[in-house]
């Protein structure tokens, strides 16, 4: 019996270390004040080689778009929506239509006014897709924080 239990726990162990979790996109976070009272939140994207993650407008029926929740607080206020940068736009055949996706990299952009002194604790969370071109990876959600000063 202890043998099987040392076998058992031996190829268990060998499984572990061979399954890996795919994350084929990496999060960073920062921030830039632009003014006394205003600040620029920057969340980058890394995206592996042969991926792409999806725009933050992306039509109902296709992939799940990037989102970015910021909960209310009372030590700042978001100016506007969430910016990107120019996405490429092409037919996906898996969503038949038209979707507008991010490469290798991409940073959004939350523009913030501070509602007192620094530093200030910027919390949210994100929502976002990953594909390439044989499969896409269930949506994933990331709490983040990002310090102003």
């Amino acid at each position: 019996m202890k043998k099987i239990t040392i076998i058992a726990l031996f190829l268990v162990s060998v499984a572990l270390t061979r399954a890996q979790i795919l994350q084929p996109v990496k999060w960073s976070y920062g921030s830039k004040m632009i003014s006394k009272t205003e600040a620029m939140v920057f969340i980058k994207a890394t995206i592996d080689q042969g991926w792409h993650t999806y725009s933050q407008s992306v039509p109902d029926g296709g992939p799940i778009k990037t989102t970015f929740t910021f909960p209310a607080s009372d030590k700042y206020e978001l100016v506007g929506q969430t910016s990107e940068p120019k996405p490429i736009s092409k037919f996906e055949k898996v969503f038949n239509m038209n979707v507008a996706f991010f490469e290798h990299s991409v940073v959004f952009q939350q523009k913030i006014k501070l509602k007192g002194p620094g530093p200030v604790e910027i919390k949210g969370s994100l929502e976002f897709m990953t594909c390439n071109d044989q499969k896409c990876l269930p949506p994933s959600d990331i709490d983040f924080t990002i310090t102003v000063k």
